[in-house]
C-alpha cells in the first residue's frame, strides 16, 4: 500500500525514538543546563513500539531507524530489536548512536537483527570533544566503533555535524579515520531545529565549502549517480572513497522527503520543524483497532504538505527556530526528544 501526500511524497521510512535521555549534552542539540525529561508512564513500551510500528508497515513504511535521545540508554534494546526484526514488510532496520555505549551492545543487536549502525563522531580530538559533548567519552565511541565494525556491520556510518570555528578544521582527519575503520562519513550542516538555541548563520559550513576544502586535499571529486530519497548526497574520491553531504540547511530536500517521526511517548511528527504532532500513544490506549489507527495516520499523511526546511531557506533574517522559552514550554520540540 502507497499512501501519498499533498506532493505525492510516500509514507515509507519512519524515524523511532526510544528515549529522550542521553548521555552527552552536545552543544548543537542540547546547549542549555536544564531539561525536562518525558515521564516514564508516558513512555511507549516495546509491544506499544512494536504494534504502531506494524501500523506503520501496512501503510508502506518499509524503513525503519531507532533513535534517542541516545537509543541505547533504553534498557533490554535487543529485545526491541528482535520484535521489529521479525516484519517481513521491514527492508531496513538502523540504529543512530552516539555510540558511547555500543563496546556493550553491539554484538547483541547484531544478532538480535539490527542491520545497520550510525554512529555520530564530530571530532577525533579529545578538547574539542570535551567542549561539544561536554563529557570525556571520546574513547569509549572510538571503541563503540570498533565494537559495531567486529560484530559485522557492514554498512557502518558515522556522521559529522560540522561547525565552523569548532571542528570544520577536521574534515580531511575524520574522512581518513572513515577509511581506516571501514565506514562511510556523512558531513551533515549545523540545522536551527530542536534545541539548537545558539544557531546562527555564521556558525554553518555548507556543502559548497566542505566540498572545495576536500577537493584542494584530494584532487577532482565526482557525484555518485544514484535514485534514492536518502537525506545524504554521496560523492566519490578518486581513490574510491565514497562519502556523504547532508545539506539540509543551504540545500533542503523537502520535495524527496518521505520520513516521519515517532516520539518516546508515541508523539508523531510529519516533519523536523513540525512544531504540533499527533498523539498515537492516547489512540492505543483507549482501544483503538489497528485498523481505526492505520486508517488516521493515513489521512494525515495525505494531508501532509510539510516542507519545513524550504521555508526556513525563505527566510529573509534567520536565527535559531525556537528559543529557550518556548523549548521549556514544548518540550516535543527538542531534538532529543523527536529523533533528528
Amino acid at each position: 500500500m502507497n499512501v501519498l501526500d499533498t506532493l505525492q511524497r510516500p509514507l515509507r521510512n519512519l524515524r523511532l525514538s526510544v528515549t529522550d535521555r542521553c548521555n552527552l549534552r552536545c552543544a548543537y542539540c542540547m546547549p542549555e543546563e536544564e531539561y525536562r525529561w518525558l515521564p516514564k508512564r508516558s513512555i511507549l513500551s516495546f509491544e506499544e513500539i512494536a504494534r504502531l510500528v506494524a501500523v506503520f508497515t501496512s501503510l508502506g513504511v518499509d524503513k525503519v531507524r531507532i533513535t534517542g535521545g541516545e537509543p541505547l540508554l533504553r534498557r533490554e534494546l535487543a529485545s526491541l530489536v528482535r520484535l521489529l526484526a521479525a516484519s517481513p514488510r521491514l527492508t531496513d532496520l538502523a540504529l543512530t548512536t552516539n555510540g558511547v555505549l555500543l563496546d556493550q551492545q553491539a554484538r547483541e543487536l547484531r544478532d538480535a537483527g539490527l542491520r545497520r549502525v550510525t554512529v555520530s563522531l564530530d571530532t577525533l580530538q579529545p578538547a574539542t570533544f570535551r567542549a561539544l559533548a561536554r563529557r570525556d567519552d571520546l574513547e569509549r565511541v572510538l571503541a563503540g566503533i570498533r565494537a559495531a565494525r567486529d560484530a559485522g556491520f557492514g554498512e557502518l556510518k558515522l556522521d559529522t555535524v560540522m561547525l565552523k570555528g569548532t571542528n570544520d578544521g577536521e574534515l580531511c582527519d575524520l574522512l581518513e579515520y572513515a577509511k581506516s575503520v571501514g565506514a562511510e562519513l556523512r558531513y551533515i550542516e549545523y540545522m536551527d531545529v530542536g534545541g539548537a538555541t545558539r544557531w546562527r548563520p555564521e556558525h554553518v559550513l555548507s556543502r559548497a565549502e566542505v566540498l572545495e576544502r576536500l577537493t584542494q586535499r584530494y584532487g577532482a571529486i565526482e557525484p555518485v549517480r544514484e535514485v534514492s530519497t536518502a537525506p545524504a548526497e554521496r560523492f566519490r574520491l578518486a581513490d574510491g572513497t565514497v562519502f556523504g553531504i547532508i545539506a539540509s540547511t543551504t540545500a533542503p530536500f523537502c520535495r524527496s522527503c518521505d520520513r516521519s517521526r515517532l516520539t518516546a511517548d508515541g508523539m508523531w511528527y510529519r516533519c523536523l520543524y513540525a512544531t504540533v504532532g499527533t498523539n498515537l500513544r492516547d489512540m492505543l490506549r483507549s482501544d483503538a483497532s489497528d485498523a481505526e489507527v492505520a486508517e488516521f495516520i493515513a489521512s494525515s499523511w495525505r494531508a501532509r504538505a510539510d516542507r519545513g526546511a524550504e521555508e526556513r531557506l525563505a527566510e529573509l533574517s534567520r536565527g535559531a527556530f525556537v528559543g529557550r522559552e518556548e523549548l521549556a514550554q514544548n518540550p516535543h520540540l527538542e531534538m532529543h526528544k523527536r529523533g533528528g
